[in-house]
């Protein structure tokens, strides 16, 4: 994966992900890609991770926890501004699921980062996330 920082929209597959959400105006994108984690019982594809964890990244500006803002997102940080969704409780709970599946064994991402000299700051950037989806 093209990686360019520790942040849920620091990669490829993020940012092209992030364009598909803009053309739409519900959060059935951002379902669809914490599902797709929750659902996945063998190993974890480090691109569909990536799409998870911005998926999740969206939850928590959709709720007012946003993280930084940056040029990288401010197609999401627009988007947010423009919508008028609000997740379900049970969405919540997904994306919390979703990210103990990024974390475990069975996760290319996992691995990719742990043989980076970058995995503390990522395991950071994942945490904070995880804390500003609530519980």
């Amino acid at each position: 994966m093209g990686t360019w920082s520790v942040d849920a929209f620091g990669n490829d597959d993020a940012a092209d992900w992030v364009i598909e959400l803009t053309k739409s105006d519900d959060l059935s994108l951002v379902e669809a890609a914490i599902n797709g984690v929750s659902a996945e019982s063998d190993y974890l594809d480090a691109a569909d991770a990536a799409i998870a964890l911005a998926a999740i990244e969206v939850i928590a500006r959709l709720n007012g926890n946003w993280g930084d803002r940056n040029a990288y997102t401010e197609p999401v940080d627009d988007w947010v501004a423009q919508v008028n969704v609000q997740p379900e409780p049970t969405l919540l709970a997904q994306a919390r699921a979703a990210i103990d599946r990024i974390l475990s064994e069975d996760s290319e991402m996992l691995e990719l980062w742990q043989d980076s000299g970058d995995y503390e700051d990522w395991l950071g950037s994942v945490e904070n996330l995880r804390s500003r989806i609530g519980e």
